[in-house]
């Protein structure tokens, strides 16, 4: 089950690629108040616009009791289907396959597998989740529509922090927004009901052919006093290219329901 976690956790990231890559930096100059209107529209005009990812990354997850480095395959193909292959020591531990009507998955350390819908991720992470708003964090872009409703824009670490007028009853959301290339450096979703916190920070980025996109993420997850830390390096991304995604749970595993 820790390593469904895991996946699912390892998914909220996106890749650099093979091709030659420049680091984005942080603003040389002190960032200027803007309005939120425009911060968002300067967001939104970075929106991804590949057909596929094909990626490989390292993934290190950590909790209070338990430290794991696993090799990840990542793909997508956009706004159709998320494909998640994790290995130990290049044998195949666990495989995901998520699109925007399903959530599967199957582990190979208890012979397990789990089909079902965006309900267990709304579980996990203490907020309803859909397919798009996954694909968006793995995008390093906001997982909800900034034109939806009305926000707030700050000046904040020299970034533009954008929080919406009025919260969520359920949860409170923040974005943290680059200043130089407007992909987000950070966004944070709590649900104080449940003392639950999801953070996911784009620690850096790189230009490839003119697209921005994360380069290392690190994620934290919190509930009730327990943690979850995620650090991802980046090793290969390829775009457009024609991706396979098979699942097919072998026999003999039995079926859970989380």
């Amino acid at each position: 089950m820790k390593f469904f976690r895991l996946i699912l956790i390892a998914m909220l990231v996106f890749t650099s690629c093979k091709t030659k890559n420049v680091v984005v930096g942080s603003a040389s100059i002190a960032t200027k108040k803007m309005s939120a209107r425009k911060v968002s529209k300067k967001h939104l005009a970075t929106s991804f616009d590949k057909k596929t990812i094909d990626a490989r990354l390292k993934v290190v997850y950590q909790d209070a009791t338990n430290k794991q480095k696993l090799s990840v395959k990542l793909r997508i193909d956009k706004d159709k289907v998320i494909w998640v292959n994790a290995t130990y020591l290049g044998v195949l531990v666990a495989r995901a396959k998520i699109t925007p009507s399903s959530v599967r998955y199957y582990e190979k350390i208890n012979k397990t597998y789990f089909k079902g819908d965006f309900n267990v991720l709304e579980n996990m992470l203490g907020a309803a989740v859909n397919f798009k708003q996954l694909q968006n964090m793995l995008l390093g872009e906001a997982i909800f529509d900034l034109k939806a409703q009305k926000y707030t824009s700050v000046v904040n670490n020299e970034a533009h922090l954008l929080f919406p007028v009025k919260q969520n009853t359920l949860f409170d959301v923040l974005f943290l927004i680059n200043p130089v290339h407007y992909k987000l450096d950070m966004q944070v979703l709590k649900n104080k009901n449940k003392n639950q916190e999801l953070k996911v920070g784009y620690k850096s980025y790189t230009n490839i052919d003119g697209e921005v996109f994360p380069k290392r993420i690190e994620i934290g997850a919190k509930e009730k006093g327990k943690f979850t830390n995620i650090d991802i390096d980046y090793k290969s991304v390829v775009f457009n290219k024609r991706i396979s995604t098979p699942f097919k749970v072998p026999r003999g595993y039995k079926q859970v329901v989380l």
